[in-house]
């Protein structure tokens, strides 16, 4: 076959070339995504709840809330959730609602559940934005998010994988003109993590909290505990009306929502400094503090015994 195709005229060869061509493109591209389900939470703010749930194959990472705010000339996304394949279906959604440009993708922390669907941005070349912080814990981490997101789907899954560097950093404060409408970024100091982000729409006052804020789901402390309670003092001045968690319901009024949140992290120190003023241990510890709010968040079996661990490391020293 191959000896005969030296005999085609050079037109007939392009031809075929240009249909082989064709062909691979259709063969490489990603096929069409159904569009994620997404809340229109207020005027322009659309933001799909993820699953209480641990990444699987099933889930494909849909674990955490996501979503878009739309200006008049462009986008902004606020977390593209936790895989390729969810990335791929917010875009979806977002093409549903608006053909305006994605030009900015906000990373509110680090965690793979949050960060994945990056890679589906990449032919908006939108500029992909964090914390200042952001990237040394992509440096660290990185490589154990991919294997064990591999893990977790499955190499098939995963092979789309891509850690995306940030391209437009956060040390502290940052406005995104979307065309009519501004979004206030701020970069906190240590508390769920060393490099979580907050989106405030001033149109809409729909603050973004990343994971700054559970609800429903058990926290996960993996920052401070002390930070993180005092980050929630500083947040609660924030002229919000309403919040998008990391996650939990697309939507909650601001004025409450952290209590919960607050409530728990409160006894986990406060259960902590209990069992270190009795010179107890660290297993007597993730075997009594808090166990009494278990009835309140889901997979609390999974994040209650990591985070009192974290919590006991780091009230050992105060």
């Amino acid at each position: 076959m191959a000896a005969a195709a030296t005999f085609l005229r050079p037109s007939t060869r392009a031809a075929l070339a240009g249909v082989w061509l064709f062909v691979w493109l259709l063969w490489a591209a990603p096929a069409t995504a159904d569009p994620l389900p997404v809340f229109e939470v207020a005027p322009g703010v659309f933001v799909h709840a993820g699953r209480h749930e641990e990444t699987d194959a099933a889930n494909a990472g849909d674990i955490a809330n996501c979503g878009f705010v739309v200006g008049d000339d462009a986008v902004a996304v606020i977390d593209s959730g936790g895989s390729p394949i969810v990335g791929h279906r917010l875009r979806e959604a977002i093409r549903v609602h608006t053909d305006l440009p994605i030009r900015y993708i906000v990373n509110t922390h680090m965690h793979p559940d949050h960060i994945l669907g990056n890679v589906a941005f990449l032919p908006d070349r939108p500029d992909f934005v964090a914390h200042g912080n952001l990237q040394a814990a992509l440096v660290a981490r990185g490589e154990h998010y991919r294997q064990a997101f591999d893990a977790a789907v499955g190499a098939a899954a995963a092979a789309e994988v891509r850690i995306i560097p940030p391209t437009l950093v956060v040390s502290d404060r940052l406005e995104l003109n979307l065309g009519g409408r501004v979004l206030d970024l701020v970069a906190w100091p240590v508390a769920h993590t060393d490099n979580d982000l907050t989106v405030l729409d001033r149109q809409t006052k729909t603050l973004w909290a990343g994971d700054l804020l559970f609800m429903e789901r058990a926290p996960a402390i993996d920052g401070s505990v002390l930070g993180w309670l005092r980050t929630l003092d500083a947040l609660a001045v924030e002229p919000a009306a309403r919040v998008v968690p990391g996650h939990g319901p697309p939507s909650a009024p601001w004025s409450d929502a952290a209590g919960d949140l607050r409530r728990y992290l409160s006894r986990v120190v406060e259960g902590v400094r209990k069992v270190q003023a009795a010179h107890g241990t660290i297993q007597q510890a993730v075997e009594t503090v808090a166990a009494d709010e278990a009835p309140h968040w889901r997979l609390f079996e999974s994040y209650n015994p990591r985070n009192v661990t974290a919590a006991f490391a780091e009230l050992e020293w105060e």
